[in-house]
C-alpha cells in the first residue's frame, strides 16, 4: 500500500479503534488508515468495516482490491473486542496469506504475560494452551517467549524496587543511520552546544544525586546510552562521567554499562575513559559487518572497524561486551546475516542483541517501506536463535514494536550470568529509572505499582535554554522517591 493513501476503516457501534489498528498493522505495517463511522466514506478497493450488532454479534467485512469479504460471530461483553480482532484477522490472513508469528498478542509484552503464568503457579502447557488458544501465537514464538521468561525470572526475583536506576543521555552520533528513530542528533550540527549541553547534563546529574541522597535511595544500575555517548570526546566523556561519581553512590551498584556503539567513535583514549571511571559492561554495536550495508544504511565504517574495535575493548581488559545486530537491514542478505552473526560469535562477546528492522515514520527508511516489507528478515531472525543457543547465549530479554518487519521481535541473549539488569529492568517496569540529559525519560514507579514519566526536552537547544523549567519538574521524582522507601530493600 502507499504510505500516502489511507485505508478507511469503518466502525460501527464501537470503539475499538486502538485494537482494531492493532490488529491491522499485523499485516500492512507501514500503512495509514482513516477511521469513521460512515460507510458512505469508502472509496476505491480497500476497506475495513468493523460492526457491533448488539447482543453480543459482530460483523467484519474487509476489501482489499476485489470482492468484499464478510465473517460474522458473537462473544460476551467482555470478550466481544478480542472476538472481533480474531476474526479480523482471520480474514486478513485468509486473504494475504500472512500469519502473524506472534499470533494477535498486540500491546502485550509476551514475555511479561508468561512471568505473571509462571508466578501464578502454570505449568509451562498450561501457559502454552493458555497463549496459543487466546493469541495463536506460533509454537516456536511460545518457546523463546518462555525461555526468555524462565532465565529473566532469577533477575527479577532480585529487583530492588526501593531502589532506583539511572539512565544518561548523549543524544549525538556521527551521522544518523537511515533506520534510526531516536532522537539523536549529528555531531556537525551540535559541536557548538557541546560545551553548554555537557555543562547542562553535569548539573541536572547534580540535581539528581542531591534528590538521591536526601531520599536515601540506592542506586542499582546506570546506563550510558543515546545516540552514542562515545561521539563526545574522551574529556567530555570524562566530564559527564566524573560528575556521575561525584554525584552518586558507585559502591551500590550491581551493573555500570555505556554503550559505546559505533566501531568508528571508539578510540583507546575514551574506552579508558570508561573504564576507569567504573563502568565494566559496554556494548559494541556494528548492527552489520557487510560493508555494502554499512554504506546503505549510513554508516563511515566497516565491517573490520567493528571487528578490531572490539578487540581494542578486550586488550583494555573488558570481560563485559554487548554486541547489537539487526535482521532485516536493506540489501542484506540471509546469507551475509549468517556471516556476520557467525564472526561476531567467533569473537565470543558476553551479551549478544538481535533486533529486527523496525520502519518508523521518523526514520529516513519508512519513505522507502516498500522496499523492505519482502526481505528475509524472518529467515536471519530463526538462525539467531538456532545459532546463539547452540552457542551457549540464553534469551534473557524482549520487547516488540509497532512496524517491525515481518512483526518480528527483538531478543536479548547472554552467556549465564552475563545478563544486563538494566534491560529486564525497564522491560519489567518494576523498579524507577531515573532520566538525566536531553530526550531522557523518568519512569516513576510506585509502591502500588502506578507509573508516571518525566520527558526531558528531545532537542540540546531546549533542553538548554529551558533547563531551569525542566528542573521544577524534580519535585514529583521526591515524592516517589520517599513512597518507594516503604518498600522493603533487596
Amino acid at each position: 500500500m502507499n504510505n500516502d493513501s489511507k485505508m478507511p476503516i469503518v466502525l460501527i457501534g464501537n470503539s475499538f479503534k486502538y485494537e482494531i489498528e492493532a490488529t491491522l498493522k499485523l499485516f500492512f505495517n507501514t500503512a495509514r488508515f482513516d477511521f469513521c463511522s460512515d460507510r458512505s466514506r469508502i472509496g476505491g478497493g480497500r476497506y475495513v468495516v468493523a460492526e457491533v450488532c448488539g447482543n453480543g454479534k459482530f460483523r467484519v467485512e474487509v476489501c482489499l482490491g476485489g470482492e468484499s469479504v464478510v465473517s460474522e460471530g458473537e462473544a460476551a461483553p467482555d470478550k466481544l473486542e478480542h472476538e472481533l480482532c480474531r476474526s479480523l484477522a482471520h480474514t486478513l490472513t485468509d486473504l494475504t496469506g500472512i500469519r502473524p508469528p506472534w499470533g494477535i498478542m498486540t500491546g502485550i509484552r509476551p514475555v511479561k504475560k508468561v512471568t505473571e503464568l509462571i508466578e501464578r503457579g502454570l505449568s509451562k502447557e498450561q501457559i502454552r494452551a493458555e497463549l496459543t488458544e487466546r493469541f495463536e501465537l506460533l509454537p516456536d514464538k511460545f518457546e523463546l517467549a518462555y525461555a526468555t521468561a524462565v532465565n529473566q525470572l532469577p533477575i527479577l526475583e532480585k529487583i530492588d524496587r526501593s531502589a532506583a536506576s539511572l539512565y544518561v543521555s548523549i543524544p549525538f552520533c556521527p551521522t544518523r543511520c537511515s533506520y534510526c528513530s531516536f532522537v539523536s542528533h549529528s555531531m556537525d550540527s551540535a559541536r557548538k552546544l557541546m560545551p553548554e549541553y555537557i555543562d547542562a547534563l553535569c548539573r541536572e546529574l547534580a540535581i539528581v544525586g542531591d534528590i538521591v541522597r536526601d531520599t536515601g535511595t540506592k542506586i542499582d544500575t546506570i546506563y550510558f546510552g543515546g545516540g552514542t555517548p562515545t561521539s563526545i570526546s574522551a574529556d567530555e566523556l570524562r566530564a559527564v562521567m566524573e560528575a556521575v561519581e561525584r554525584n552518586f553512590d558507585l559502591g551500590s551498584i550491581r551493573e555500570y554499562s555505556v554503550e559505546a556503539g559505533r566501531p568508528d567513535t571508539i578510540t583507546e583514549d575514551k574506552l579508558r575513559v570508561i573504564k576507569e571511571l567504573g563502568a565494566s559492561r559496554i556494548s559494541v554495536n556494528p548492527q552489520t559487518l557487510n560493508d555494502n550495508v554499512l554504506r546503505v544504511i549510513g554508516r563511515q565504517h566497516s565491517g573490520e572497524d567493528a571487528i578490531r574495535a572490539f578487540e581494542l575493548a578486550r586488550k583494555l581488559g573488558f570481560d563485559n561486551i554487548n554486541t547489537d545486530l539487526i535482521a532485516g537491514l536493506p540489501t542484506e542478505s540471509a546469507e551475509s546475516f549468517r556471516y556476520t552473526l557467525d564472526r561476531i560469535c567467533e569473537l565470543s562477546p558476553e551479551s549478544i542483541t538481535v533486533h529486527t528492522l523496525t520502519l518508523k515514520r521518523s526514520a529516513d527508511l519508512f519513505e522507502k517501506s516498500s522496499a523492505n516489507i519482502k526481505n528475509p528478515a524472518s529467515e536471519m531472525v530463526d538462525y539467531s536463535v538456532e545459532k546463539l543457543i547452540s552457542c551457549g547465549y540464553l534469551p534473557y530479554y524482549m520487547y516488540r514494536q509497532k512496524n517491525t518487519v515481518d512483526n518480528l521481535e527483538n531478543v536479548g541473549y547472554a552467556k549465564k550470568g552475563f545478563e544486563s539488569w538494566y534491560n529486564i529492568f525497564i522491560m519489567d517496569e518494576t523498579q524507577t529509572i531515573l532520566g538525566a540529559g536531553c530526550a531522557a525519560s523518568t519512569k516513576l514507579v510506585y509502591p502500588d505499582g502506578k507509573i508516571s514519566r518525566i520527558h526531558n526536552y528531545k532537542f540540546p537547544y531546549e533542553y538548554i535554554s529551558r533547563f531551569d523549567e525542566l528542573m521544577k519538574k524534580k519535585t514529583e521524582v521526591t515524592e516517589c522517591l520517599r513512597k518507594i522507601k516503604s518498600i522493603p530493600p533487596r
